[in-house]
């Protein structure tokens, strides 16, 4: 190497190992490097990671998973919680009636065939759920009371859809509550649900529109060691007691009679699905102790299990009592309270969803439940039990109720129908 040039080598060496003021030589850290390269590694996998997460379930095991739109009954009823939901009501426009009621339920049961198979709409879709599978997605149809007016169908309007009484605990917000056409969407992808939220919306046109959409979520299929009954907002397992599909009156409980039944003939094989909007008073109920919260309930917070004992499908001793004759059960624990044989054997199938809606200026969290049950009769279902609740539960200090909907949702449409066809074409 001529010197000249050594020399410039040199000084360019000499400059990269000096450090610069206050600073580290550039050798320095190169001689880090292994250390710095483990640090940018671990950077660079997280923004990977954010971009495409790494040990995601694949395809075969969350994102096949399908739910069948044509069948005996609706989907979204007896079907597993799912990890994402929306809910969304609909007012026909003015003007709108039978014939625009009837055209909207057939596209809205087009674009759910299509969706719940995970293809994609028939024009105009968004991409949104582009690249993932059905993820268990299933879309519910169900008509409000006032729908029967808007589309000269009173004679057809079931007698179990008359209004929910007024309960103690409602503070209810009419402009989130009831409506004419109420759609249920719920998924184990976000993005899935969300693109089905915005099909549906899409669909309805110039024929209704939104009078109120609310969005929950569920603990995501996976995320614990083994199924497991879901926990709500306050911790606790939720649905210990619902009926099940295997029971041998569960059809008697949730779903209307194909015969033998007062309501009209387009309801068999459907239920009726009480909407409540329940926020959860949780700077309150994380201030009691484990042991209030858990006489509150009447069962461990930890494992389900009723305070009288054994797992959380042990039957409740509800006549056990402690060393100073009180109950181990409060009389007003809400366990207690919601027993079928407490109340006349009245049992609904619940199926909700949490929701959190951000944090009010007072730092109050905005969060509960979005609480759906399921029942042939909500006159014999969900009225009796929560007339009972309103007389002394003990979680009714924690809980308001702030939107309220009832709405009846036929029988599952056969292949070539759409949901509501024998209602509106009837």
């Amino acid at each position: 190497m001529p010197e000249q040039s050594q020399s410039v080598t040199e000084d360019r060496t000499a400059a990269a190992e000096a450090p610069p003021p206050g600073g580290v030589s550039r050798r320095a850290l190169l001689g880090t490097a292994g250390a710095t390269g483990l640090v940018l590694g671990a950077a660079g996998a997280g923004v990977g990671y954010a971009a495409a997460p790494a040990q995601a379930a694949p395809l075969s095991s969350v994102g096949s998973d399908r739910a069948m739109f044509h069948g005996k009954h609706q989907p979204g009823i007896t079907e597993g919680l799912q990890a994402r939901g929306h809910l969304v009501a609909f007012d026909l426009a003015a003007g709108a009636g039978r014939s625009e009621a009837a055209a909207l339920l057939r596209r809205w049961s087009t674009t759910a065939e299509r969706l719940m198979a995970g293809e994609p709409m028939t024009q105009d879709d968004t991409d949104v759920a582009r690249d993932a599978g059905p993820s268990a997605l299933t879309v519910t149809f169900g008509f409000g009371n006032s729908f029967f007016t808007r589309t000269g169908l009173e004679k057809q309007r079931p007698s179990s859809l008359d209004p929910l009484p007024d309960f103690s605990s409602d503070h209810l917000d009419r402009s989130r509550s009831n409506g004419d056409l109420w759609v249920q969407i719920g998924a184990d992808d976000a993005l899935v649900a969300f693109h089905a939220l915005r099909a549906i919306q899409k669909d309805a046109g110039s024929a209704a529109k939104v009078r109120w959409q609310m969005n929950g979520f569920n603990r995501t299929p996976g995320a614990t060691a083994h199924p497991m009954t879901a926990r709500n907002l306050m911790g606790q397992l939720d649905g210990t007691r619902n009926p099940k599909p295997t029971d041998s009156d569960f059809d008697r409980r949730i779903f209307v009679p194909a015969s033998g039944s007062s309501d009209p003939a387009w309801m068999a094989n459907g239920s009726y699905a009480v909407v409540r909007r329940i926020r959860m008073l949780l700077d309150d109920w994380e201030k009691l102790s484990l042991a209030a919260q858990e006489n509150v309930i009447g069962r461990k917070k930890s494992n389900g299990a009723p305070l009288t004992g054994g797992t959380e499908t042990t039957a409740m001793d509800l006549e056990k009592a402690r060393a100073d004759g009180e109950y181990v059960v409060p009389i007003n624990a809400h366990a207690r309270i919601t027993r079928p044989d407490q109340n006349g054997g009245a049992a609904i199938l619940r199926r909700p969803f949490s929701y959190h809606d951000g944090i009010d200026a007072d730092g109050t969290p905005d969060a509960g439940l979005l609480f759906v049950c399921w029942q042939a009769d909500p006159l014999r279902g969900f009225v009796p039990l929560q007339r009972k609740l309103d007389r002394g539960d003990a979680l009714s200090q924690y809980i308001r109720h702030e939107a309220s909907g009832l709405f009846a949702v036929p029988g599952g449409a056969a292949a070539g129908e759409y949901v509501g066809q024998r209602l509106l074409e009837g």
